[in-house]
């Protein structure tokens, strides 16, 4: 992993990183180019949570067609980065990253940049959190890449893979599996599918979930979820076994954008006290 600044990036003490938000690109291990964001820890006791820990980074994975400057991922910044610092990243073929998206297969490279770039500002502890898509991924990465992560959040991630029991599912297979789906993907979502299928096929995300121990985990789904139903969550919590923690949110619908303040601030502290 390689990175190059659009600002200052330190190579060691947090403390020396400046108050803003700082951009690099990195390069995963494939050799795609990953846009990134750092923004430094900012406590605000006045939130009536615990005092930031400048020591722990809260490592952010969006989800398919996100991007790191979408308002959704922005407001998980804005109140993570009361708790901790903050990385966000475009996965590639999303934002400004180049590359195709594998729709979580080859991802796995990209957060594993992410992490390591944090890691490089000086940070004692790493927690990734995913949404969806980027559920699925922080879930292999704390498989594939044992010790990387001191803890990982899964929030609304599927268990298995090819899943189309619900009409946003099957929507979302024709744009990946389809020419034309491809195209709206895009023009319509800003992001860039790769037209060949998985080979081999990934480790599947339950797979993956009974591997994270011992580092903690912490599994959050919504009870009105268009995508997953709620044996997907049930499934991967199963498979973590004591290592994990279920949350099951009434009212909630799908990842990030369906993540409000408390929610995020309720995982934020489940984070830094992991």
């Amino acid at each position: 992993m390689s990175s190059v600044s659009e600002g200052r990036i330190p190579d060691s003490p947090v403390r020396s990183v400046t108050r803003g938000p700082v951009r690099a690109a990195l390069r995963a291990d494939d050799g795609t180019w990953i846009e990134a964001v750092y923004d430094p820890c900012t406590p605000d006791d006045g939130a009536g949570g615990p005092a930031g820990d400048p020591g722990t980074v809260i490592v952010v994975a969006h989800g398919f067609t996100g991007s790191a400057d979408r308002p959704a991922v922005r407001r998980a910044v804005r109140v993570f980065s009361r708790y901790a610092a903050v990385v966000t990243f475009s996965f590639r073929g999303h934002g400004r990253s180049g590359g195709l998206s594998t729709v979580g297969d080859r991802e796995v490279l990209d957060l594993a940049a992410a992490v390591d770039w944090a890691r490089s500002l000086g940070h004692r502890r790493v927690v990734t959190a995913g949404f969806s898509m980027g559920g699925s991924v922080v879930l292999r990465h704390g498989a594939l890449y044992p010790a990387r992560a001191d803890a990982v959040v899964s929030v609304s991630a599927p268990a298995r893979w090819y899943y189309r029991g619900t009409a946003p599912m099957r929507r979302l297979h024709w744009m990946v599996t389809r020419p034309a789906g491809r195209l709206v993907g895009r023009y319509g979502f800003r992001t860039r599918v790769h037209h060949r299928a998985w080979d081999p096929v990934p480790l599947s995300p339950v797979g993956a979930a009974a591997r994270i121990a011992p580092a903690p985990l912490l599994i959050v789904h919504g009870d009105r979820d268009p995508y997953f139903p709620l044996d997907h969550p049930r499934m991967l919590a199963a498979a973590a076994g004591d290592a994990a923690e279920l949350w099951l949110e009434r009212g909630m619908g799908h990842a990030e954008n369906a993540a409000d303040e408390t929610l995020l601030t309720r995982i934020a502290g489940w984070a830094v006290r992991a």
